[in-house]
């Protein structure tokens, strides 16, 4: 009892404000050989960093050795190409629970928290949302003491810097390891050797049975970086383990003497290229051989780690592996670890094909994020067979002996044999990845309830007839510590002062706000946190853009990645309809509002691009029109990451969630406004429904046809945007007004292309593929409302209270728990 006592106390001490103080300055002397009076600004963040990281390293090491030495353990390793984790000192203080005295030790050395946090870059290790929804299910993960693993890639440069010149989006690099980083730590000793290239060869093992082997290949090194995840406030501490490649040998000293002086370092060139830069995942041909390179490196690499992890505490037992281990495909770009680990089994573990078939079957689960059929990953025959022969003789192995079983049960019907097939035959012969990852998975799930149904009901419609008990639904979540706690800190305070803490593990204990949804009183105090953050936002946009917001109007806010069935394109079309109008009567009567957009479009995506060019076009003309008196005003916000997602989403009334109805998976950023206190408008599309569910339906506005409508519009081929063109007044002025050029009167051309795509098409698609014009009266209708909704600031109030009270399901605790249960059957 005493000696537990003593180390409560020794924690508590190693935590207290003077401790901290003491700690600090040591980092800034000792680690960095600094005084703080000539501490750079990294300095200064950097010491932070590291004093946080020693409170970890204790955890961190004894979960490891906690998990090592129960033999009951079953790990989860998630396998992402993307992990978008932001900024970690603010998440790693609230989750460690030493903010307050981090923050008053800071003060006591006259700096403040708040400028050292803004020092640290943003790990840009993601796209959007894929990237993010992995990030956000680490935390889950240690959070509820599951033994977790994330694995990925630690690329050189994140997600490039967005920067708008003359209102087009320009890329710059994203150098965020140019200063280090203090989270993480190198383990060379713990690096494995990836082959490319080379070929195969056939032999007789000891028992006369035939092997293969994989030879005369170009190997390079997989270097390990782990970064800590903490769990909320408890004792767990998991691992995100980050590959960086290197070459086997950095220098070619022969070559080097010969004079040879670019041919001595080559192979380093070769091999950094693989871990040097994010790849933008819409331009999806583009460097097509470096992505298929990226992939198999880190699915390589970390199945190489787990069954050395394994081995380590089992021996050659495989027989148990699944029962030790769970795989989790975060979409089709990890799909390579099924050959990689049946090339393992077989291979270097000679266990038979089925044997090692079984284990790998029990092994992965996979989740699908996309319904659209041109965005399933596929990879030319022809490129596997130079860059991965042995991989390529498996996967034509695995579908044989599928495809003898498919073939029994659909009696021989060649179009459904056709369609579950790895291979897709055709001009160029290519591997189906999302086929492989049903195939070889024993699990297969979707993350909204309308995205699994159309899993089910048509994408892999004839993989469901085989196996019907694999699919299953997880609906996505948001971290309520970053998403609330973090991100709006003056909400949490309320919501504590009112209702205690346990809302942070246990997000469900939010509908406790229904009982003060008729408090007007509270409402005052909730309409206030908002005000306060909406001002913050102002003065950032201000700062920044030098463009002057009211912090009265509604803040209405479109912030997720540039892709046309998201349809930023459709809110623009709103806006110009609403400052035609204005022009038309000034006096008219529309609540003052503020359109704030964010927005990055993958650099050879030309046609997002180009809308915003017209965004910030139409910001242009709006901002600076006199006559309509700032009824309305246009802001783009460049470099939308998750760092400006913490303080956009905490300001915004309205969350613009309109992507075409059965083309979004679920959508995550819906889940965060929803929380923040905004009231969406959007489609039946992904989670919304779901949100609509839980809110109720006169706390959202939802508009837009369904998604059977969508496909039943376009399998009836009776759609024709032309007509409505012609026949609809507003909608004809604003697409008149983008293709003659009003809004960009230096190069009126410039637009003509968005005009010609809404119409009659462009470059071989369907004339308004995403159903723009189709839902534009239903949109325009439910904005009306909005307008007249807001001016009831009491009702307003209560039903942007009753949004945060009731989406408590969305919290990847919930998602992380199901997937726990009915996936990877882990405690």
């Amino acid at each position: 009892m005493g000696v537990t006592k003593k180390i409560k106390e020794d924690k508590r001490f190693r935590t207290s404000k003077g401790l901290i103080k003491e700690n600090y300055l040591d980092h800034i002397n000792l680690t960095l050989g600094k005084t703080l009076e000539n501490a750079t600004s990294w300095d200064k963040y950097n010491a932070l960093a590291l004093l946080v990281k020693d409170q970890v390293v204790e955890k961190w090491l004894q979960t490891q050795k906690k998990y090592f030495e129960n033999p009951d353990t079953k790990r989860v390793y998630y396998f992402s190409i993307e992990f978008l984790i932001g900024r970690l000192l603010y998440n790693n203080l609230l989750n460690l629970q030493i903010y307050d005295d981090v923050k008053k030790a800071m003060q006591d050395l006259n700096l403040k928290l708040e400028e050292i946090a803004e020092i640290e870059p943003d790990a840009g290790l993601g796209n959007g949302g894929l990237g993010r929804l992995a990030a956000c299910f680490l935390d889950s993960i240690a959070t509820l003491g599951i033994p977790g693993y994330g694995y990925g890639i630690r690329y050189e440069y994140g997600i490039f810097k967005q920067i708008i010149k003359d209102g087009f989006q320009v890329e710059l690099p994203d150098d965020w390891l140019k200063n280090g980083n203090p989270w993480e730590i190198e383990r060379k000793d713990r690096s494995v050797k990836i082959k490319f290239f080379g070929k195969t060869e056939s032999y007789k093992d000891k028992d006369g049975n035939l092997r293969f082997r994989w030879v005369d290949t170009y190997d390079i090194l997989a270097v390990p970086y782990d970064t800590p995840i903490i769990g909320y406030g408890n004792e767990v501490a998991n691992t995100l383990r980050l590959w960086s490649a290197r070459p086997i040998n950095e220098f070619d000293f022969d070559n080097f003497q010969k004079g040879n002086y670019i041919k001595s370092v080559e192979s380093q060139a070769i091999a950094s290229a693989i871990s040097k830069v994010l790849y933008p995942n819409d331009a999806f041909y583009a460097g097509r051989e470096l992505r298929l390179k990226q992939e198999y490196f880190f699915v390589s690499a970390s199945i190489q780690d787990i069954i050395r992890r394994f081995k380590k505490q089992f021996g050659n037992n495989f027989d148990i592996f699944p029962d030790k281990n769970v795989i989790q495909l975060n979409d089709t770009h990890p799909a390579l670890a099924i050959p990689e680990l049946m090339r393992i089994l077989v291979d270097e573990e000679k266990l038979s094909w089925e044997k090692a078939w079984k284990i790998t079957t029990k092994t992965f689960a996979y989740t699908n994020h996309t319904v659209m059929p041109e965005a399933l990953e596929k990879w030319e025959v022809h490129l596997l067979e130079r860059l991965l022969p042995r991989h390529l003789e498996i996967l034509y192995e695995i579908n044989a002996r599928f495809l003898d079983n498919a073939n029994k049960i659909f009696s021989g019907n060649i179009d459904k044999i056709r369609n579950v097939s790895i291979f897709e035959e055709g001009h160029v012969k290519q591997v189906r990845m999302a086929n492989l990852s049903i195939v070889g998975s024993f699990s297969i799930n979707g993350v909204s309830k309308l995205h699994t149904e159309i899993l089910k009901n048509s994408v892999f419609k004839d993989f469901y007839e085989i196996w019907p008990k694999k699919f299953n639904n997880k609906t996505n979540g948001i971290t309520q510590r970053r998403w609330l706690l973090q991100c709006n800190p003056n909400l949490s305070n309320l919501i504590n002062e009112t209702l205690g803490d346990n809302w942070i593990i246990n997000l469900d204990y939010l509908k406790n706000l229904e009982a003060y949804a008729n408090d007007k009183n509270f409402l005052d105090k909730f309409f206030e946190v908002k005000q306060h953050n909406k001002k913050q936002l102002s003065n950032y946009i201000k700062k920044e853009l030098g463009i002057n917001v009211d912090p009265e109007s509604i803040f209405d806010v479109q912030v997720k990645r540039l892709h046309e069935y998201k349809r930023q394109l459709l809110n623009v079309m709103h806006i110009i309809y609403l400052y035609q109008t204005l022009k038309e009567n000034p006096n008219i009567d529309i609540y003052p509002r503020t359109f704030i957009f964010g927005a990055k479009a993958a650099p050879g995506y030309r046609m997002a691009k180009l809308i915003i060019k017209l965004i910030n076009s139409v910001a242009d003309i709006v901002n600076n029109d006199k006559e309509i008196n700032d009824k309305i005003k246009v802001v783009f916000i460049p470099n939308y990451n998750v760092s400006l997602a913490e303080i956009i989403i905490p300001a915004a009334n309205v969350s613009e969630q309109i992507s075409t109805a059965g083309k979004e998976a679920s959508g995550t950023g819906n889940m965060k406004f929803a929380l923040n206190g905004a009231l969406t408008i959007g489609t039946l599309d992904g989670a919304n429904i779901e949100i609509k569910e839980c809110v109720g339906d006169e706390n959202i506005f939802i508009f837009g046809l369904t998604a059977e409508q969508v496909q039943k519009l376009k399998e009836s081929r009776l759609y024709n945007p032309y007509d409505i063109y012609l026949r609809n007044e507003n909608i004809r002025k604003i697409l008149d007004a983008i293709n003659n050029g009003f809004f960009n009167k230096e190069n009126p051309d410039l637009f003509k292309d968005i005009f010609q795509a809404l119409l009659f098409g462009l470059n071989g698609s369907q004339a308004d593929e995403y159903m723009l014009l189709a839902d534009f009266d239903s949109y325009k209708t439910r904005h009306k409302e909005i307008d007249i909704t807001y001016r009831d600031k009491y009702l307003w109030n209560k039903k942007a209270l009753l949004n945060v009270a009731r989406v408590g399901i969305f919290s990847s605790d919930r998602t992380i728990m199901e997937y726990a249960k009915d996936i990877w059957n882990v405690k």
